[in-house]
């Protein structure tokens, strides 16, 4: 009897822990670590100030990546493919135990699973595909006008 109630109360802490918990997490530690960051360059200003030294603007810029749009619709297109060939697999999961059993049986547990995520990520590879098609063809200007640029500046 206790021991059932301890599974119980395990198979309910997991998926609570997984899908509250652990993002709130991630959230405090990102945001933590920003805040860290942003510190360090006013304590370097406050610094430089006080000796009256000059402060290099670009020290202050965010350091993300400037992408091009072809690098940003390929990622696109990667992340369809692998979330899309992710969801037949589980697609295939959920479905071959069907094939291999004769006679009428009903679905169970970990097949319906494996189907609700096929589901989410077949539909995720597919929204993913269309953003990358409407993107290629809106921005096919853009991409040809990127691509000089970057040959003349070699």
């Amino acid at each position: 009897m206790v021991y059932k109630l301890i599974a119980d109360f395990i198979d309910v802490l997991i998926p609570i822990s997984v899908c509250a918990i652990l993002p709130i997490v991630i959230v405090w530690i990102t945001s933590r670590v920003r805040q860290n960051e942003t510190n360090r360059k006013a304590e370097i200003m406050l610094k430089a100030i006080e000796k009256g030294v000059q402060i290099d603007p670009g020290m202050f810029e965010s350091k993300k990546s400037k992408k091009t749009i072809k690098e940003r619709l390929m990622e696109k297109l990667t992340g369809a493919c692998v979330t899309s060939f992710m969801g037949i697999g589980f697609l295939l999961l959920a479905l071959i135990p069907q094939w291999q059993l004769p006679g009428e049986q009903r679905m169970n547990h970990d097949e319906l699973l494996f189907l609700l995520a096929a589901g989410v990520l077949l539909s995720v590879g597919i929204a993913l595909f269309i953003s990358y098609f409407v993107g290629k063809k809106l921005m096919d200007k853009e991409i040809a006008t990127e691509e000089k640029r970057m040959e003349e500046g070699r």
